[in-house]
Parts: C-alpha cells; structure tokens; sequence
C-alpha cells in the first residue's frame, strides 16, 4: 500500500537525481555517425538517454506479444470461474431430495 509508493518514490528520486547529475558531468559535445549519412552532434548526456530510450523500446516491443497472450489467457480463464461460479450458484439452488 503506502509503503510500496514511498518506496518507488524514493527510487524514482534516485534514479532522477543520478541522471541529473550524469547530465551535469558530461555535457562536451560528441558526434553521433549512423547509416546513410545521418549525422548528430550533440551532449554525450544525449545521447547516452537516446540510448537508453532505445532499449527501453526494445524490450517493451520484446515483450508485447507474452503480455497480450497473457491477457488473453486471463480473459479466457475469467470467463471459465464466471461459468463454473454460475453452475455451482444453479446446483445450490436444486432442491435436495432423500435418498432411499
């Protein structure tokens, strides 16, 4: 509950104040050299979070496809407990009659 979000909060805070300071600490201009003739000059702190975007795309991209069959799965396996609640709900409400 409340200790989680402090938590992340406090870790949202470090890792804010560590890409700040890299930020401070390599601000000299490097030249970024790619295919068919693209060319940046920019902030090495620039760069370094271009990167880092990159990744970070990557494998959410990467991991697209488990996430949505996941999904699936669980709509799948919600729609089985509703069915299975409902037969039990209908079994419940059967009169019972003595067995002799």
């Amino acid at each position: 509950g409340l200790m989680k979000k402090y938590f992340y909060a406090f870790i949202s805070l470090i890792v804010l104040v560590l890409g700040f300071t890299l930020t401070l600490q390599n601000r000299h201009p490097v030249d970024v050299n790619y295919y068919f003739g693209v060319h940046w000059n920019g902030p090495l702190a620039w760069v370094l979070f271009g990167a880092f975007a990159v990744g970070v795309l990557a494998g959410f991209l990467a991991s697209l496809r488990i996430i949505v069959r996941l999904q699936r799965r669980l709509v799948r396996a919600r729609k089985e407990l509703r069915r299975a609640e409902q037969e039990v709900s209908n079994l419940r409400a059967l009169p019972i009659r003595d067995v002799v």
